[in-house]
């Protein structure tokens, strides 16, 4: 529980209008920015709960992803309205928490080859590469990522035939999976970009929907950790083969 308390503890001490110190922005547009980021940090602090919650009871994966699935299009559904606005973030919030139970059985097992040292640099990794990334679309000229929106796209859609082609044929299988861990965080880290500058260019047409654009924004962070706590657990496991070669 320590690796919540941790979130927790740096939900409670952000300083958001540092963020946008340095940004033209606008005042509502960075209003509108404030919001999304701090949900988007109590989404987490959730997800951290529910992956506690998975590996300590044992919940089934497959109720996380129908939490997730289920969650998402209620959320979708639900008018974007003021009295809407408690429903929608529990909405959001049940979607975190079943986004961690899914991941908590990896969570687990990276727990097994090296500590919870593993999640504590998978999650800092992370938040570090969404945070230059989304500070890089909010300093950038406006619009000058949205051009990204359709190549990746088509560089996810592709990722995904190819996994349904190497699945069908039942070979090359290993080689499809780095490609595709490698590739897909290339493409989230893209979608960091082209999501925050699609949020900003959202705000300044006046939606400021900052449940949507934290979920948007919960989807990437959760895709880059997933796929930088897999690399870090495969670095794990080939250092630990090279310390029993070199024992034997």
């Amino acid at each position: 529980m320590d690796f919540v308390d941790r979130l927790s503890g740096r939900a409670r001490h952000f300083d958001s209008n540092a963020v946008f110190k340095f940004t033209d922005l606008d005042v509502p547009v960075q209003q509108h920015l404030q919001k999304v980021y701090s949900t988007l940090m109590m989404t987490l602090v959730t997800s951290a709960i529910g992956a506690w919650m998975q590996i300590a009871v044992g919940l089934p994966m497959w109720l996380g992803l129908a939490g997730f699935v289920g969650g998402s299009f209620w959320l979708s559904m639900t008018p974007s309205q003021s009295a809407n606005l408690t429903k929608r973030f529990s909405i959001l919030l049940g979607i975190g928490m079943s986004q961690g139970i899914t991941l908590g059985q990896l969570i687990s097992m990276a727990l097994d080859i090296s500590g919870p040292g593993i999640i504590l640099t998978a999650f800092a990794g992370t938040a570090a590469i969404f945070a230059c990334f989304s500070g890089a679309a909010m300093l950038a000229r406006r619009r000058s990522y949205l051009f990204l929106g359709g190549a990746l796209s088509s560089a996810l859609s592709l990722m995904l035939v190819f996994r349904l082609g190497t699945w069908l044929m039942g070979s090359g299988r290993a080689l499809a999976f780095q490609a595709e861990l490698y590739l897909g965080l290339l493409i989230f880290v893209g979608y960091v970009l082209f999501d925050t500058q699609m949020i900003i260019e959202r705000a300044y047409a006046g939606e400021k929907d900052h449940i949507q654009h934290a979920m948007s924004l919960f989807v990437d962070f959760m895709a880059i950790f997933v796929r930088i706590l897999v690399i870090l657990m495969q670095n794990a496991e080939k250092k630990d083969d090279r310390k029993r070669k070199r024992r034997s």
